[in-house]
């Protein structure tokens, strides 16, 4: 198996955790804080707005490649067991078209600036 083919094999993977995800976080049993991680997870992943902006050669794919999955593990560690089968489940079963969508993209830049004007005024 070549570097594209490995490649294309964990996108498949990431895109179908997101679908993991997605359908973990419409659970009513689950708790606030896997749900807010779960929030900011699948909607850093479906923002066409990245940290690192994807012109900037190899360095604008590292967030794509890095981020995203460390973000998908950390979500996955916090969704109880109970939650995490039945929606691997239904993931199986119906899978997700998970396309880029500008309200994401508010939200994380949001979010960004929240962070930015928090980190500003920690310093100040």
């Amino acid at each position: 198996m070549g570097f594209v083919d490995s490649l294309k094999t964990k996108a498949a993977i990431i895109k179908a955790e997101l679908a993991v995800l997605y359908y973990a976080y419409r659970n009513p049993a689950m708790p606030l804080a896997p749900k807010l991680v779960i929030l900011f997870t699948i909607g850093y992943a479906l923002s066409p707005i990245d940290l690192i902006p994807d012109f900037i050669p190899v360095i604008g794919y590292l967030d794509d490649l890095i981020l995203i999955p460390v973000l998908i593990k950390l979500a996955l560690r916090l969704i109880p067991p109970s939650i995490i089968e039945p929606a691997r489940k239904q993931a199986a079963e119906k899978p997700l078209h998970l396309s880029k969508n500008w309200g994401f993209a508010i939200f994380i830049i949001a979010v960004w600036i929240a962070l930015i004007a928090w980190i500003v005024g920690f310093f100040i």
